[in-house]
């Protein structure tokens, strides 16, 4: 009899951020096939006798395709076994979690989605930065800062105009890479260089950096593309940070 998947997302860092299901499926757990960002606080969870399986992934270095790793969640389940997909942030926000729910699904795995704090919103808060505020944003709009598709640069693959436009957030996972681009197609299409922006680094992670100044300053401060998990933040609301340096 085949065994189940539960894919849940382990919030942006702390555990303390896990909500009760994702701590019971966790605790639950037979085989763990995680991301490479998982602290280190909500691995010291899982149990013991749990057999763990690194599929981590970085900006363009993938040593485990996603194809394989849907093949290593129904070969589990398919031998009996309750498997953990943990992953950072929510599953179902740039996660790929959709992805993996449709194979299990095309292959008759019972699977369940357990959702954790995004980055966006668990960075975001730790940093004091609201992603709408009466007066300032009436929405959010979350972006991929890498490219999706290899063939179409990446000027291409977003709508600048609208992304310029005044009143939204505009968060930006994976943007540290191209924080540059990112700036200077925003202001080629009418963004003020003073619009505040944050780099939310290790964002609810005892080791966390902000840096948040006018957009053309954190261009000039901002840390190097490297490892670290970063979160680009962009609009007026980063102004209510404490962080916040005009």
């Amino acid at each position: 009899m085949n065994g189940r998947v539960d894919i849940v997302g382990a919030g942006p860092g702390a555990a303390d951020l896990l909500s009760l299901r994702a701590l019971r499926r966790i605790q639950a757990a037979e085989v763990v096939v995680h991301d490479r960002l998982i602290d280190v606080e909500v691995m010291v969870l899982l149990p013991l006798t749990a057999r763990r399986i690194d599929v981590g992934k970085a900006a363009g270095h993938h040593a485990v395709r996603q194809e394989q790793i849907h093949e290593i969640l129904i070969e589990q389940a398919r031998a009996g076994r309750r498997v953990l997909r943990l992953k950072g942030g929510d599953p179902f926000v740039f996660g790929r979690g959709g992805e993996e729910v449709q194979a299990l699904q095309a292959a008759g795995i019972e699977c369940e989605v357990v959702p954790g704090i995004s980055a966006a919103n668990g960075c975001a808060a730790a940093a004091g930065i609201p992603l709408t505020h009466r007066g300032l944003a009436s929405s959010c709009v979350f972006l991929s800062g890498h490219l999706a598709d290899e063939l179409t640069p990446f000027e291409q693959q977003l709508d600048w105009p609208a992304l310029a436009r005044t009143g939204q957030t505009r968060v930006f996972y994976m943007g540290m890479e191209r924080l540059a681009e990112i700036a200077r197609q925003l202001q080629a299409h009418g963004l003020s260089a003073q619009t505040p922006a944050a780099v939310v680094q290790d964002g609810t992670r005892k080791g966390q950096q902000v840096i948040a100044r006018p957009l053309d300053q954190l261009l000039e401060l901002a840390p190097a593309y490297g490892p670290r998990p970063s979160l680009l933040i962009i609009g007026e609301t980063v102004r209510l940070s404490p962080y916040f340096k005009a």
